[in-house]
């Protein structure tokens, strides 16, 4: 039911708290039941969490479980008894289908027709997670000087202009430490 309302949702995994996936929602299209995901990032950070309220948001990345798509996976501990203090007992993976959107964002950013930028999305590692041009997705990094800004704008040295700015999250969610840039020009 949440995989047909929510259309940007790859699947859903309940897994046992040793890791092992135990239900998926798209089990016509994805065989993961049996795997084991314990050495995830996201399952250990999932083990961790306090209580029933809390959830933890992954990193993009490709998950070779789901065909090598493109995820950001958010989990939350299943708990006794369906009470935030319950101990619990499962976690539950929501696969975010991350590369049709983020292909959306940065390709339906408007810059002059003449001027060839490359819009791009970046991780708070730098990594790039979007890009106009498709290029170098989940293994480059680029180098921004923020000088402390959440936004801004600068030359560098090869004449390539940079704009930044953070992303904002949305309602009580703080974000990820992502940013949005344009580069334009340059050598």
């Amino acid at each position: 039911m949440i995989l047909g309302a929510y259309t940007v949702y790859l699947d859903l995994w309940l897994c046992d708290l040793h890791g092992n996936v135990l239900a998926n929602g798209r089990v016509d299209r994805f065989k993961v039941i049996g795997q084991n995901v314990a050495q995830t990032k996201w399952f250990r950070e999932a083990l961790a969490l306090r209580s029933g309220d809390d959830y933890v948001a992954g990193d993009i990345e490709s998950q070779p479980l789901l065909g090598n798509a493109q995820v950001a996976t958010y989990c939350a501990s299943v708990r006794e008894g369906g009470k935030a203090n319950g101990k619990p007992t499962a976690v539950l993976a929501i696969h975010f289908d991350w590369e049709p959107q983020a292909r959306a964002i940065v390709q339906g950013v408007r810059v002059g027709a003449a001027d060839k930028a490359r819009v791009l999305l970046v991780d708070s590692n730098f990594r790039v997670i979007a890009a106009s041009d498709g290029q170098g997705i989940l293994s480059e990094r680029i180098s921004l000087s923020l000088n402390g800004q959440r936004s801004g704008f600068y030359q560098d040295r090869s004449g390539t202009l940079i704009a930044f700015h953070a992303t904002p999250g949305y309602e009580t969610y703080k974000g990820l430490g992502w940013y949005g840039v344009i580069l334009s020009g340059g050598a």
